[in-house]
């Protein structure tokens, strides 16, 4: 069966599922991910297995030597290779082609997203978010409140989902209308575009976390390049808010929600029974700045000129700097001091910190059941020979209408279902053999990334879970929402896909 029909059949089997069937995310990934791997022909799987075997070799035992006598060798090895390597491969049935990408990807994002969930679950208990919130809008002062919950909302989202975001924040902006009274509809909206931003951009949230590992672009670039787009789109965002508040006006409204209720007391806190600002920030910032330290020691070693020995000093940090490096240990390290920040307030024992973890990763591991199904829907859609017809499409030519082109396809499943991290999942599987495929890209597959989470932002409304947060946390009618979320969430996509072009048009960082 063709590739494209096999990819259609796809989509249509994870959209229908979660909105006809209403299944759970993970089981609509995990039966279109069954239904590809049974449809994609013998043929497809050979050429599949042929390409992956001599990646491996090549991994394994470099590139052909220049000697004419060890190349004779090196080629029957590879053979030999390459026949046993497909051999094993096509005895694989299409469940367990599946589960070894079900297995593939929750090694790389598993510990990643667990850790992600314990330091965001941390930082809320601990009174650490609710610091850094009051301290930026201390610092702007009222004035700038709307640029205040911009940032915070950017910057909370990185380590911890979104909704979770809002529901702390959202009293703070009830506070700040009542001592205001007015701008009440820049202050929701304000959280949004940062927060939301963040969500679909910057990693270890789930969402760019797997496009990122899909594309092979390091956790550091996508961090980089994410806050740049991100905060790009979200000035967007913020500038359309501004407009809105001056057209349209929200009262402030009951609404009853258990989890408001305890983020309301936290808030009401004293400033002096809350964590320091730095000591706060620090499960943000650690993991950032060991992970740029292992990329940057990396990149000064491939640098060297032949010949040219390094630093004595950095050779005998290195084993240090590329251990702390790792993302999985930057991470781990961050949840140690969000823990420990946790256990050192006041009130907060062992028993309430084993409980506050437990929750935290039972929520983070409905995400990691997600991403990994999606990790098995992307390996049954590569082998089903989509990597040719992509590659097809991929010359200079098409280099922006290509990243135009991921942006509407996840457009287009994000407001069919309303998930963006499934919109970001599935998409990430149809363009993952382009991005790897570094001679067909004449830009950093990074673009392609950002494009893909760009495509999620658009179009927020009814199907999405994130638009009925927002308008039951508020207390805006769904059309106040429509009005005001679903318009902005439009225009921060489309600015996001125009800087993504832009930089790689002017950038293209090959």
């Amino acid at each position: 069966m063709s590739p494209i029909v096999i990819l259609i059949i796809s989509i249509v089997l994870v959209v229908a599922g979660i909105l006809v069937c209403k299944l759970h995310a993970f089981l609509a990934l995990l039966l279109a991910a069954l239904v590809a791997a049974f449809l994609t022909s013998g043929e497809a799987l050979d050429t599949y297995a042929l390409d992956e075997a001599e990646t491996e070799f090549e991994s394994l035992f470099g590139q052909r030597p220049g000697d004419e006598e060890a190349q004779v060798e090196y080629d029957e090895s590879k053979i030999e290779f390459v026949d046993k390597y497909k051999a094993k491969f096509l005895k694989r049935s299409p469940m367990s082609r599946v589960a070894n990408g079900f297995g593939a990807t929750c090694g790389k994002i598993g510990i990643l997203i667990a850790m992600a969930s314990i330091i965001g679950k941390c930082m809320l208990d601990s009174g650490s978010a609710d610091r850094i919130v009051r301290t930026v809008l201390k610092k702007l002062g009222q004035k700038n409140a709307g640029v205040a919950f911009m940032g915070s909302g950017f910057l909370l989202s990185i380590p911890v989902f979104f909704d979770t975001v809002f529901y702390l924040m959202i009293p703070l902006a009830k506070a700040t209308r009542i001592r205001v009274g007015k701008n009440y509809v820049l202050y929701i909206m304000a959280i949004v575009a940062g927060g939301s931003m963040a969500h679909s951009l910057v990693p270890p949230t789930p969402g760019p976390l797997i496009v990122a590992e899909e594309f092979n672009v390091s956790l550091i670039s996508m961090i980089i390049a994410g806050c740049c787009v991100g905060l790009c789109s979200s000035a967007a965002g913020l500038t359309f808010a501004a407009w809105r508040n001056r057209t349209m006006e929200v009262p402030l409204r009951d609404s009853a929600d258990a989890k408001l209720e305890d983020l309301e007391a936290q808030t009401q806190k004293a400033d002096n029974e809350l964590p320091s600002f730095l000591v706060s920030l620090l499960p943000i910032i650690l993991p950032v700045l060991l992970i740029a330290a292992a990329t940057a020691t990396d990149t000064y070693y491939k640098n060297l000129s032949d010949g040219q020995a390094p630093a004595e000093w950095l050779e005998s940090i290195k084993p240090t700097v590329k251990t702390l490096g790792d993302k999985n240990i930057a991470l781990i390290l961050a949840g140690i001091i969000a823990m420990a920040t946790l256990i050192s307030r006041p009130g907060i024992d062992r028993k309430k910190m084993a409980t506050a973890i437990s929750g935290a990763l039972a929520s983070g591991g409905i995400i990691i059941l997600i991403t990994s199904a999606g990790g098995g829907f992307g390996a049954a859609i590569r082998q089903s020979g989509i990597k040719e017809v992509v590659a097809g499409s991929g010359g200079d030519a098409a280099t922006l209408g290509t990243l135009i082109m991921a942006f509407f396809l996840t457009t287009l499943i994000r407001t069919a279902q309303g998930s963006s991290t499934v919109a970001m999942i599935t998409v990430a599987s149809i363009f993952a053999p382009l991005a790897l495929a570094p001679d067909l890209l004449p830009y950093h597959p990074v673009y392609l990334a950002l494009a893909v989470g760009c495509g999620s932002k658009p179009i927020a409304w009814m199907a999405d879970s994130g638009f009925w947060v927002i308008c039951k946390m508020s207390g805006m009618t769904e059309a106040e929402g429509l009005r005001t979320v679903t318009p902005m969430s439009i225009v921060m996509g489309l600015v996001g896909l125009l800087a993504t072009l832009i930089g790689a048009t002017c950038f293209p960082l090959v």
